[in-house]
């Protein structure tokens, strides 16, 4: 199993079906269900490609957030970039909000995405115009506005970009 840890306590983990149980139990309020999805339901989406990276983000050694790196058709709506994947579906559990996980988490992504998927040299993701919490925290982790808007179906999405 691949980690990178910043803090002793966070890190990045491939996601395996020991941590199910645990994500069942994972809660977001309504308003950011409006951006994004549990952890399970994007895991057993059908649409998600099989070579898709699930990736929870642990601390003190349980799941308290989650992200895909998916690949496919849909990292081309976003890059033209052939060693791009895209970020989706981040979320923090909401009992463990506000304490700078999620900053934590990002801040390791380009170790893990080096460990894990070598060949990959940017992340690209879309978050919505509407979602200004979301837009601050990646842009405080080194994700870049190059002023692209991609027509989502839940409204105009800002592209952001993290190089590798």
């Amino acid at each position: 199993m691949t980690s990178n840890t910043i803090s002793p306590t966070v890190k990045l983990v491939e996601f395996n079906e020991q941590y199910t149980h645990q994500l069942s139990n994972f809660h977001l309020p309504e308003d950011q269900l409006e951006f994004t999805s549990l952890p399970l339901g994007k895991i057993n989406h059908p649409k998600v490609s099989k070579t898709s990276i699930h990736v929870l983000i642990m601390s003190h050694n349980e799941p308290v957030g989650y992200f895909a790196l998916e690949d496919g058709e849909k990292v081309h709506k976003y890059s033209d970039n052939p060693k791009a994947r895209i970020l989706t579906s981040f979320s923090i559990d909401s009992k463990f909000q506000g304490k700078g996980l999620a900053k934590q988490g990002l801040k390791l992504l380009p170790s893990f995405v080096k460990n894990v998927l070598p060949d990959i040299n940017e992340v690209v993701l879309g978050v919505n115009k509407r979602n200004t919490a979301a837009i601050n925290l990646y842009m405080k982790c080194c994700f870049v506005d190059e002023n692209q808007i991609y027509e989502g179906p839940k409204g105009p999405q800002h592209v952001l970009r993290l190089i590798i």
